[in-house]
């Protein structure tokens, strides 16, 4: 027959077996609490990142608007730009090819660039190499000069083109009234021959006005045609003269 104190044993032991499993049970509930907790602050942490990525997107949205829009602007600035430019550049040329008309050095050599000089070209083709330059002060008195130089050669013979200044002048810059043409291309080739046009490859940083003759004896049917290219490059903001190109007819 079992005594208060089996009894006691035997009670302790169920507490102890009871007390684990109510541990147990507060572990488990312990653990889906936090679980709870967790999910809860995920749950939160997620809505404040997508607001966040929410307002990010609205501020992209806003930022490419307006870079849409300064590139409109700037592009229309650019347009507007250019037509200064190219009225600067034809008022400029349109002053030359009156100092040519008028044969005046001394006018002509105040439009020519610093360091660069002008260089004559006999042809559409330009002759980096041996087309002659001449600098700003040399012009003046070139004029009156009676050394002969070698231009070139002439197209088809292969003669070369020896003149004095004032010769070549006659002969190969004005030999028509290129102050009043039948047509102006600004910054575009009008006359075209056999001969191959390099002048972008000659004058990559320059623009050019052509001064063009479309013919004169109709018996030709416009192969008698004449060019005048001033070519002129930017210096200290301002449209300076590098190259004279004289074009025609070409076998």
């Amino acid at each position: 027959m079992p005594t208060r104190r089996h009894l006691f044993f035997f009670l302790g032991d169920i507490l102890k077996e009871k007390g684990c499993e109510i541990v147990k049970r507060l572990i488990v509930v312990f653990i889906i609490l936090l679980v709870g907790c967790t999910a809860q602050q995920d749950e939160s942490n997620v809505k404040q990142l997508e607001q966040t990525i929410a307002k990010q997107q609205t501020t992209i949205d806003q930022l490419q608007e307006k870079n849409e829009q300064l590139q409109k602007e700037n592009e229309q600035l650019k347009s507007e730009a250019k037509q200064v430019i190219s009225s600067s550049l034809l008022s400029v040329a349109l002053d030359v090819v009156e100092a040519l008309k008028n044969k005046d050095m001394n006018a002509l050599a105040s439009y020519v660039h610093s360091t660069a000089g002008v260089r004559f070209s006999s042809y559409g083709h330009v002759d980096i190499q041996n087309d002659l330059q001449f600098s700003a002060s040399q012009l003046p008195s070139l004029w009156s000069s009676t050394q002969v130089y070698q231009w070139g050669v002439y197209d088809g013979s292969g003669d070369p083109i020896q003149f004095t200044f004032q010769d070549y002048f006659d002969r190969f810059v004005y030999d028509v009234d290129f102050a009043n043409p039948h047509m102006i291309g600004n910054n575009v080739v009008v006359g075209t021959g056999n001969m191959i046009n390099n002048i972008q490859q000659a004058y990559p940083n320059g623009s050019f006005v052509e001064f063009h003759f479309t013919g004169f004896d109709p018996q030709y049917s416009g192969m008698d045609w004449r060019s005048l290219r001033l070519v002129f490059e930017q210096e200290n903001g301002q449209w300076k003269l590098v190259g004279i190109i004289h074009d025609e007819w070409t076998t």
